[in-house]
């Protein structure tokens, strides 16, 4: 299988359409169509139904190969890039919002101090664009957060847009916090000294997978098909979700050190099931040189952690 022709098939799959997928690839739509059809034609099946563009059964068995393929192809190219970089390459470090913490910046100033003149660039965005930014190369390394089983490291590829097992990618923890539910002032139920999810079922909730606890996760744990979501919150600004727990539109689960003072919301122990807010740091395999592994060491120095770091291609 041509990769170039699998990552087209991907593209018209995700756009329901091929005049997006080319003008997304920067390819003409007859060229797109063409390497459609190739691929149909080496695999001896039809991948997309063209009115409306959808995948046939095929193309979703296809879709959930592709993925992991894909991934492994950057992890690989980028693997060998990284092994060539000098030692004074700038460090890009791309992290959560709530894996953006005072740590982080304290290790920072410490690489930076050792290294007077290092350009250094820091972007905060959502998991599924962090993880995928070091796969491909934009990162050098990444800060990323998520909700486990104490001890458990993230599965940091299960879910969301990328879809990818956990074999691919793995990481070094940083940190691990207690979970609170967020309430607003007011709410018969801030009075509890902690609160089982199961007590929570039937309320409203905010879908904030960007920053706080995705709520698939908390329904994996629960093994249950709630918590659902009444409001949705796209962005990655804690104070704005904060916020709008404060208004009333919903509840959601961060971690304790997330919340600020006198916000208009009364966080309450998470008690049931049990659950941590986790950090882990992402970095090349091979632990990194320069920048990264001078970094890495800052901002690990007091965790005593152990590596999760799994094979890769």
């Amino acid at each position: 299988m041509d990769p170039h022709l699998l990552r087209t098939f991907v593209a018209v799959a995700d756009c329901r359409s091929f005049s997006a997928a080319a003008r997304r690839l920067g390819y003409t739509q007859s060229a797109v169509s063409q390497q459609v059809a190739a691929l149909e034609s080496d695999l001896g099946s039809t991948l997309l139904h063209r009115r409306p563009v959808a995948p046939t059964e095929a193309g979703k068995r296809l879709l959930e190969h592709a993925g992991p393929i894909l991934l492994r192809l950057d992890l690989a190219r980028d693997d060998v890039r990284r092994a060539a970089l000098d030692p004074a390459a700038p460090l890009r470090l791309g992290m959560t919002s709530l894996a953006a913490t005072v740590r982080v910046a304290d290790a920072l100033a410490v690489v930076r101090r050792a290294r007077p003149g290092l350009d250094v660039t820091v972007r905060v965005a959502d998991r599924d664009s962090v993880v995928a930014g070091f796969a491909t190369g934009e990162y050098s390394a990444v800060l990323v957060d998520g909700v486990v089983a104490p001890s458990d490291p993230l599965r940091l590829l299960e879910s969301g847009a990328l879809g990818y097992g956990p074999e691919v990618l793995g990481g070094v923890g940083i940190t691990e916090q207690p979970l609170v539910v967020l309430l607003p002032d007011g709410h018969p139920l801030t009075r509890r000294t902690g609160l089982p999810l199961d007590d929570l079922l039937d309320a409203r909730w905010i879908d904030a997978s960007g920053v706080a606890a995705p709520l698939p996760d908390l329904r994996a744990a629960a093994r249950s098909d709630a918590p659902r979501p009444s409001f949705r919150y796209e962005g990655t600004d804690v104070a704005a979700l904060v916020a709008l727990v404060a208004a009333g539109h919903g509840l959601a689960v961060l971690p304790r050190s997330a919340v600020p003072d006198r916000a208009g919301v009364a966080p309450v122990p998470l008690t049931a099931p049990r659950l941590v807010h986790r950090t882990e740091l992402l970095r090349p395999r091979d632990g990194g040189s320069g920048a990264v592994a001078a970094f890495t060491a800052a901002v690990t120095a007091e965790t005593g952690q152990s590596s999760h770091q799994s094979t890769g291609p």
